[in-house]
C-alpha cells in the first residue's frame, strides 16, 4: 500500500555542522556553524500524503503502510489508498485544551492478530481535566471504527490548562512501552518526585501498564515509582530508540531556551527542579534546565539550544536505511517554534552528537512540526501543528 501523494517538494539537502557542550549550569557552549553540502549528495523527497487536519499529534504505521493519525481535538484518522477518513471512536472523554488532548500513539507489534493500538490522551470528567492516561483501542477489520479495550495506565498528572501534558509512547527494543511525560507546569515538586508519573520517562508492560521487573526502582513499594525509568524532566515530547543498540533518546522543551536532546539512562536524574529543592511552592522556571549544582550526578544533555535559541523540539525518530547515505542512523527531531527539522548524527557509542544537519526542505517551509515517526521501509512521516489545514508528509531520501 502506498499513501496518496498530494504534492511533492524536492530540494537539495544542506548540512550545518555544530558542536554543543554544557557547562556546570547546563548552559550551551556553541561553536560557530559552517554550511556545506552532504558529501554523498543526498536529497529529500517530501510528499504531502494528507491535509485538512487539525493538530495531528502522532502517526502509527500499519502493516500494509496505511497510517493511523491522532488529532489533538480528539479525532482518530486513517490515511490509506482511498484517502483520508475519520475513524469512528468514542473520544468524548478527551479534554482538548491548550497542549492537552489526543496525543501520542503506538501500534502494538502484534497488530496483525490483535488489531490493538494505544494512545495518550487527556481525560476529563464534567468538563474538568482529571489526568493524562494511556488507552488501548482495537481497530475494526474495515478500519472505520475503533473500540475501547482498556485504560492501560491512569493517573499521569495534568493541569486543567493542558500545559506540559507530554505525552509520547514508543516501543522499546525489548517490546516494553516507553512513555515521555510532562510535569504540568504547576506543582513544582513533580519532576523530582519519583512517586509521580509526571516529568518522567516511564517503562511499562504494554499489556498490563505495570513497571518492568528490571526497572531501576523495581523494588519500591510505590507502584508509580516502579514504572519510572528516568526523572527530572520538564516536558518530554519525543522518545526514540536507536536501531541495533536499544539506546533511548529524548527531545525535551526547555523554559526560555535550553531545549535539550538527551540520551536516557536507566535511573537517571535529568536535573529539572522548579521547586528549588523544595524551598518554594511556586513553579520557578528560572532554575537551570539541568541543575548540575543541586544535582551533581544529573545527566547532562547531549545537545542544548542554549540561552538565545528556542526550538521547542517535538517528535523524534531515527533515520534507517542505506538510501540515507551518511545520514543513516541520524536522529530526526521536529521543531515547533523553530519550524524546522534537526538531524543529529551520533558517534558509534551514542554518547556524543558529532553533527547537526538542518534540511532546508523543512526550514520554515511547512510551519510547526509536531510528529516524527519512522516507517519499516525507511520513510519518515512528519506532521505539522499550526491548527489550520495541517498535514502529514512522507519523507524519503534520494541520491543525485
Amino acid at each position: 500500500m502506498r499513501v496518496p501523494a498530494l504534492g511533492i517538494v524536492c530540494l537539495a539537502l544542506l548540512a550545518v555542522l555544530s558542536a554543543c557542550g554544557a557547562d556546570p549550569e547546563g548552559n550551551a557552549s556553541n561553536v560557530p556553524t559552517t554550511a556545506r553540502s552532504t558529501p554523498d549528495g543526498v536529497t529529500m523527497r517530501v510528499e504531502r500524503v494528507a491535509g485538512g487536519l487539525t493538530h495531528p499529534w502522532d502517526v502509527g504505521v500499519l502493516p500494509d503502510g496505511a497510517l493511523l493519525v491522532t488529532e489533538r481535538p480528539g479525532r482518530l484518522t486513517l490515511v490509506d489508498d482511498d484517502g483520508v477518513h475519520e475513524i469512528e471512536a468514542d473520544t468524548s472523554s478527551v479534554h482538548a485544551r491548550g497542549e492537552g488532548g489526543l496525543m501520542g500513539l503506538v501500534v502494538h507489534p502484534d497488530f496483525p492478530s490483535s488489531r490493538l493500538f494505544t494512545t495518550c490522551q487527556t481525560h476529563q470528567r464534567d468538563g474538568k481535566a482529571v489526568d493524562v492516561r494511556l488507552v488501548t483501542w482495537r481497530l475494526s477489520e474495515d478500519r472505520r471504527n475503533a473500540t475501547h479495550v482498556r485504560d492501560l495506565l491512569t493517573g499521569l498528572p495534568v493541569a486543567d490548562s493542558g500545559r506540559h501534558s507530554g505525552c509520547r509512547p514508543t516501543l522499546a527494543a525489548d517490546g516494553s512501552l516507553l512513555v515521555g511525560t510532562g510535569d504540568t507546569a504547576s506543582d513544582p515538586a513533580i519532576p523530582q518526585d519519583r512517586t509521580s508519573l509526571g516529568g518522567k520517562i516511564l517503562r511499562i508492560d504494554l499489556h498490563t501498564g505495570e513497571g518492568l521487573p528490571d526497572n531501576p526502582f523495581a523494588s519500591s513499594r510505590d507502584a508509580n515509582e516502579r514504572r519510572v525509568y528516568s526523572y527530572g524532566h520538564r516536558n518530554v515530547q519525543g522518545v526514540a530508540v536507536r536501531l541495533g543498540t536499544g539506546q533511548v533518546y529524548a527531545s525535551e522543551h526547555g523554559p526560555t531556551g535550553y531545549d535539550e536532546v538527551n540520551r536516557i539512562r536507566s535511573g537517571g536524574n535529568y536535573g529539572w527542579d522548579p521547586s528549588r529543592g523544595g524551598s518554594t511552592d511556586s513553579y520557578d522556571e528560572d532554575v537551570p534546565m539541568t541543575d548540575l549544582q543541586r544535582f551533581p550526578n544529573a545527566v547532562p544533555p547531549l545537545w542544548t539550544s542554549g540561552e538565545s535559541s528556542t526550538e521547542a523540539p517535538s517528535g523524534a525518530a531515527f533515520l534507517s536505511g542505506p538510501e540515507w547515505g551518511t545520514l543513516n542512523g541520524a536522529l530526526a527531531v521536529g521543531a515547533l517554534r523553530g519550524q524546522k527539522m534537526l538531524l543529529f548524527r551520533l558517534d558509534d557509542a551514542g554518547d556524543e552528537i558529532t553533527e547537526v544537519v538542518l534540511p532546508p526542505e523543512f526550514d520554515d517551509r511547512f510551519g510547526r512540526l509536531r510528529g516524527v515517526r519512522s516507517a519499516p521501509d525507511g520513510a519518515l512521516y512528519v506532521t505539522t501543528s499550526d491548527g489550520e489545514d495541517d498535514a502529514v508528509f512522507r519523507v524519503t531520501p534520494q541520491r543525485r
